[in-house]
């Protein structure tokens, strides 16, 4: 498969994950009466992921992230020529759901992308008020715990073919445990692309959700390696 190809798919799986992700936190989430809540916006996250698994993971390994291709490079699985091209395809592709979400919510009468637009925060911007401490570490061992679920599903000694379902639930999991900490990150991309249109606090704040989601990624990637050794 070529680069080009790849890059596409990352593209196309992050616009997903931000438009079927954060879409459901925007739009859905309190919807008067029939609101989805917080377990709907995190079962939204984490069957954008499941199905573009099983719709791109063939292509381009189904990434949508870029803390999961620093992870998988740690890990020995990605290579490092081709890390930069997907981070930047992730982003761009994020940014583009983001786009289309602002469109979609714009419509609204009242509608205030300055409130929010589902971007992540600490301290006076966690959804729980937990301190840049308390999200710093969340973000961080949260990511390790999906990239240990994400390297250890597509192992090959692992049972085939159910991969995207362990990665997507587990991206759920985190969803249901995090989301009052930080309004649940994991992903710089997805946090890079709603920030932007947010506007003041969350483009401020964007630096923890790059590096704590690195961070555990990196970590991951190092501590799975020590399992595959003989």
């Amino acid at each position: 498969m070529t680069l080009t190809k790849k890059i596409g798919a990352e593209f196309i799986g992050t616009f997903w994950l931000v438009l079927g992700g954060c879409g459901s936190a925007v739009i859905a989430a309190a919807f008067p009466d029939v609101g989805i809540g917080l377990l709907g916006v995190s079962f939204a996250f984490g069957l954008t992921v499941l199905t573009m698994a099983f719709a791109i993971g063939h292509i381009s390994g189904c990434h949508l992230n870029p803390a999961v291709s620093f992870g998988l490079w740690s890990g020995g699985r990605f290579s490092l020529s081709e890390l930069a091209p997907y981070i930047a395809s992730q982003v761009a592709g994020g940014i583009a759901g983001a786009a289309v979400l602002y469109v979609i919510a714009s419509g609204q009468a009242g509608f205030d992308v300055t409130a929010g637009f589902a971007s992540n925060g600490y301290a006076e911007h966690s959804p729980g008020g937990y301190s840049l401490v308390a999200a710093l570490v969340a973000e961080i061992t949260m990511t390790f715990m999906f990239l240990m679920i994400i390297l250890g599903a597509t192992d090959k000694r692992a049972p085939q073919g159910f991969a995207p379902i362990a990665i997507g639930l587990g991206l759920t999991l985190i969803h249901l445990i995090t989301i009052p900490v930080t309004n649940t990150s994991v992903n710089p991309a997805r946090s890079t692309a709603v920030a932007i249109f947010q506007g003041s606090w969350a483009v401020s704040q964007l630096w923890l959700f790059w590096l704590a989601p690195i961070v555990g990624a990196l970590l991951a990637g190092v501590v799975y390696r020590w399992f595959e050794k003989e």
